[in-house]
């Protein structure tokens, strides 16, 4: 497995560790380039914001100094004039700092989501068998969103609290060296419980919101399982353990307020206990004449400024780390390449499409199984327009054979040929394009009917959609819904039987109209109704295309064309039914199973023979 391809983690994704290479976080410089412009008002925002702060303590010395010690009103009344107008051009910048900077900061979260998704869906099956989904959802989500706290919150505070806390320094020291030394003997005592006590309420912080993913994690399973769960008279266990899983969210919950609540109480304690330290010995170098009043007024306020500065910038680094941590994860991801690819000059397809199909001396083993091959020494050939069936065992390799026809996997060797041209050499887009897949478990989206066969061709009219849902037997009851076509189908299709979306399924290939069409066991689950309209919709489809029937019913069987007979990879047999017959081995073992099934269940139901007619599927 190459390097970049993430390993699947039961790490869940509220509990991210935190990463101390903050330097992953220079890869945002790329997302965020496009965004020049927001980004410098965003800089000269918060540059304005930081310095009319810092001014205002200016203001409180000469309002005090020359105001209250001078006794001079209107100099008083200017300088509240002064104020107001500073507070005004304070509040402009913090607004134009927090819509610019939040702004970018989903802006460019939004822009990694899309890249970040762009790049899953290119990815090939073998990524995702060693690969959660879930794991994925987690990046493109939780791990995303880390990121937007840092880019639309985090920077812009950390970068206005830098300012601060260089610009309220130098005031300090211009203010009163001597006061300066005693804050900066003052400051390590209050962050030493930030830092430490801190990194127990993130602890707790995270515990709760792992019980909140389990609460989450453990509603999500049982809703999607409620038939199931009903239908066993679980919902008294399950019920008990919710609660449980409820009352640890709220346990957790508990301690994490009560940590961050001494946390807070402390804080304030050791603050204002600080501040009152060293107004003392300012009041009484104000006393001595040492320093004025309003010096002394303007000290404090750069204090509490600097200290407020550096415990909201110890706060950020614990969000740089934990950035940098989503980052690395989410490189992983953009960084992991697709293992099919187009050619950088890639052979066209003939047309217009034939269907022919060749496979040549095609080896191919699984990522996930290198021991065992799939499929092995398969010679293979497909004329145009001509019925396949593919029968054998289950784990023969016969959909195996489908995945490496539509570009699924490239085999270890030989190659396979549509139209003549060997698939590595072709767009995978183009080859794809010729192929219709109506697969055993159709999928069916959340959405309405039209939605959900335009999926075979994104450009269809409606007038196109319902012609193939026509033909697909599927307006029969399509029309019968609510709102017909425009009837929300439900999650995966609730609202559909199994023969339903079998139906939607066929309309989606035949809306495709694809030179090669792939039955995957498309009858293999249904009723005996839903099985005849099925079939009828599939005949219909089959007519001038190349077709391979994975067959799991002989009614499909007799009317292809020529049956492979597959086991361990390999094809063993090939002819008609009845030359297959005749000839005895894997085919015939397997049909007379089947026919003996048949016989001893019409035996029980009826004393007369039983049919011995073949209406049943070799599996």
């Amino acid at each position: 497995m190459p390097a970049s391809v993430p390993t699947p983690g039961a790490e869940n994704a509220a509990d991210r560790p935190s990463s101390r290479r903050l330097s992953r976080l220079r890869h945002l410089a790329g997302f965020l380039a496009p965004y020049k412009l927001p980004l410098v008002g965003a800089l000269l925002s918060l540059t304005v914001a930081a310095g009319t702060v810092l001014a205002l303590g200016h203001g409180l010395r000469t309002l005090v100094d020359e105001g209250f010690g001078a006794g001079d009103a209107a100099l008083l009344d200017r300088a509240v004039v002064i104020l107001f107008v500073v507070t005004t051009l304070l509040a402009a910048a913090t607004f134009g700092r927090f819509y610019l900077v939040s702004w970018v900061g989903e802006r460019v979260v939004a822009d990694i989501r899309r890249a970040v998704f762009d790049r899953v869906v290119r990815l090939s099956p073998r990524f995702f068998e060693v690969t959660r989904t879930g794991e994925v959802l987690s990046r493109l989500t939780t791990d995303t969103t880390l990121l937007q706290v840092v880019v639309g919150s985090s920077v812009s505070v950390a970068l206005r609290n830098m300012l601060l806390l260089i610009g309220g320094t130098v005031m300090l020291v211009v203010t009163s060296p001597k006061l300066t030394g005693l804050v900066f003997l003052v400051v390590p005592l209050v962050l030493l419980p930030i830092l430490l006590f801190g990194r127990k309420v993130r602890r707790l912080s995270r515990a709760s919101q792992d019980r909140v993913a389990d609460v989450s994690a453990y509603a999500d399973e049982t809703l999607h399982a409620m038939q199931t769960v009903q239908a066993f008279g679980h919902e008294p266990v399950d019920r008990a353990r919710f609660a449980a899983r409820i009352e640890a969210a709220f346990g957790t919950a508990v301690a994490r307020i009560r940590a961050r609540a001494i946390l807070t109480a402390v804080v304030i304690l050791l603050v204002f206990g600080a501040v009152s330290t060293i107004l003392w010995i300012g009041g009484h170098d104000v006393l001595a004449g040492r320093i004025s009043p309003g010096q002394l007024s303007a000290f404090v306020f750069y204090a509490i400024v600097v200290a407020g500065s550096v415990g909201a910038i110890s706060e950020v680094i614990g969000d740089l780390q934990r950035a940098a941590g989503a980052m690395e994860r989410l490189l992983e991801l953009l960084g992991t390449e697709p293992e099919i690819t187009e050619p950088a000059r890639p052979v066209a397809l003939p047309e217009p499409p034939r269907g022919a199909v060749a496979f040549r001396g095609v080896l191919f083993h699984y990522p996930s199984r290198p021991d065992g091959a799939a499929l092995e020494g398969i010679d293979l050939a497909v004329a145009p327009g001509e019925k396949l069936a593919l029968v054998g065992p289950s784990g023969a390799g016969k959909t195996t054979v489908f995945q490496l026809l539509l570009r699924f996997y490239d085999p270890q060797a030989g190659e396979v040929r549509l139209d003549g041209v060997d698939l590595r050499a072709a767009d995978p887009a183009a080859v794809r394009a010729r192929i219709g897949l109506v697969p055993q478990e159709p999928v069916i989206f959340a959405a309405d009917a039209w939605e959900n066969i335009r999926y075979g061709r994104p450009d269809a009219s409606e007038a196109e959609i319902r012609a193939a849902a026509t033909a697909a037997y599927a307006t029969e009851f399509l029309d019968r819904l609510p709102q017909g076509f425009a009837t929300h189908l439900g999650e995966r299709g609730v609202r559909l039987s199994g023969g339903q979306k079998q139906r939607i399924a066929i309309a989606r290939a035949i809306l495709r109209d694809p030179a090669v069409l792939l039955l995957d066991e498309a009858t293999s689950a249904l009723d005996a109704e839903s099985e005849r309209m099925v079939q009828q919709a599939l005949d219909k489809l089959m007519v001038g295309r190349t077709t391979l029937v994975i067959a799991h019913r002989l009614a499909t069987v007799l009317k292809c064309d020529r049956i492979l007979v597959m086991d361990r990879g390999r094809i063993v047999a090939s002819g008609t039914h009845a030359e297959l017959i005749r000839q005895g081995g894997l085919y015939a073992r397997l049909a007379a199973l089947q026919f003996d099934q048949a016989e001893a269940l019409a035996g029980q139901g009826s004393d007369r023979p039983p049919d011995r007619s073949p209406d049943r599927a070799v599996s």
